[in-house]
């Protein structure tokens, strides 16, 4: 999974060409989520960011917190690119191996996927030429699928059902305090 996330990133950030930024995300390093991306120039008020976001906690309350997810957004900037406010839409994919919330009493933890689709809204400051700021949260529909899992055995609990359980709920998945460099 860091391989990925890895690669992932500077593949993007290595092919992208016009105006740019590199992201971190100070609030989730906090908690220890690193979260990196870039946006770039698509047009006159429109921007492009690709962002991960990973957990690799192995246990937090004896339940493992481990997760991926990416998300492409497009976004609509009022007054300039990289500068006031904006709108974002966006499609995110997600892998996990986490205890959700409401199981905490149970023993039991999830392994799967989920896929989000929202809006987002936010405000960027530029400190300089280079620096700046980048103040966002975002939420809409998650579908969640998985499998239930036994914390002390890793043996899977709801062996009843074959596939897939399946969720779906709107939800804040996104959010955060971004610090930018500019590229070019």
């Amino acid at each position: 999974m860091k391989k990925f996330f890895a690669l992932t990133f500077l593949f993007f950030t290595t092919f992208i060409f016009g105006q740019t930024t590199i992201k971190f995300n100070g609030a989730t390093a906090l908690i220890g989520v690193p979260n990196v991306g870039f946006e770039t120039s698509i047009g006159r008020k429109l921007t492009f960011q690709f962002d991960a976001a990973a957990s690799f906690w192995e246990s937090i309350n004896g339940a493992p917190y481990k997760g991926l997810m990416i998300t492409p957004e497009v976004r609509y900037h009022f007054k300039e690119k990289f500068d006031g406010f904006y709108v974002g839409a966006n499609i995110s994919f997600a892998t996990y191996k986490l205890q959700k919330y409401g199981y905490s009493e149970t023993g039991n933890y999830q392994k799967g996927f989920s896929f989000f689709i929202g809006p987002t809204i936010g405000y960027q400051w530029k400190l300089n030429e280079n620096w700046g700021l980048d103040l966002f949260v975002g939420g809409g529909h998650q579908e969640a699928n998985y499998k239930l899992y036994n914390i002390e055995t890793n043996k899977r609990v709801d062996t009843w059902y074959k596939g897939y359980n399946r969720s779906g709920e709107f939800i804040p998945y996104r959010g955060g305090l971004m610090i930018t460099y500019k590229l070019k």
